[in-house]
């Protein structure tokens, strides 16, 4: 499975970027998917997750009413938006996924990583 994470870039403070993640060698529909950001000097922190069905989700309580995260199985992807962004969203947002199908865990514990996509918000 190799997951492709897009749509960071260098925005200002209020902005906003949607972010896009891309499974190649498996469809995601049936998969749990989860956005992660890890900042400078700091720990990876789970940000938003979805269930393989869309009906539950996780959003972390600092981006909560500012991120939206969605699926669209049709194009086998997963989608984080971001509004009014703050400059301590600044970070390296990376997608995950579970090995199992049709499973949610409800935990930051995740099984194959994407590469990361830069997010920079000036104040």
């Amino acid at each position: 499975v190799q997951l492709q994470a897009s749509g960071g870039g260098l925005v200002q403070a209020g902005d906003s970027l949607r972010l896009s993640c891309v499974a190649s060698g498996r469809t995601l529909s049936t998969y749990a998917v989860g956005w992660f950001r890890q900042a400078p000097g700091k720990e990876r922190e789970l940000v938003s997750d979805i269930s393989w069905s869309g009906n539950t989700q996780y959003v972390a309580e600092s981006v909560k009413g500012r991120f939206a995260i969605s699926r669209d199985n049709a194009k086998n992807t997963v989608y984080l938006q971001m509004n009014s962004l703050k400059p301590e969203d600044t970070a390296v947002y990376y997608c995950a996924t579970l090995s199992r199908s049709y499973y949610y865990t409800g935990t930051d514990d995740y099984d194959y990583w994407g590469q990361g996509t830069l997010v920079t918000v000036s104040s």
